[in-house]
């Protein structure tokens, strides 16, 4: 079991979202975050005070997925989410210890489903 998190930008999240769900892919959590990585960040000048930017608003999907739909997960969020500028986004992978059905008491892969 596996828990996949990437960060994209907002304006990709239709679009990941439709390529996951021509895989057959519609379990996913979705939150908004703030961060900044090779971008660096802004400057932006409001009423007349320069203010450095560098929290840029992004969404981390969440996605928990037995082993052999890790594959088509993370190419589905490549497909949706590449324009191939700095700030695409970034997916981590890790592994997943259990996970737990609260309505059934099921555990590990048949509670992901």
């Amino acid at each position: 079991m596996k828990l996949i998190v990437a960060y994209i930008q907002p304006d990709a999240l239709s679009s990941v979202k439709k390529s996951l769900f021509e895989k057959d892919i519609f379990k996913i959590s979705v939150t908004n975050a703030s961060g900044c990585g090779q971008q660096k960040g802004y400057a932006e000048n409001y009423r007349g005070t320069i203010t450095e930017v560098n929290l840029l608003k992004k969404i981390r999907i969440e996605i928990a997925v037995n082993d052999e739909y890790v594959d088509s997960v993370t190419n589905a969020i490549i497909d949706g989410a590449r324009t191939g500028n700095i700030g695409d986004g970034k997916i981590f992978v890790m592994d997943l210890g259990d996970c737990i059905r609260i309505r059934t008491g099921e555990s590990g892969e048949a509670a992901i489903g």
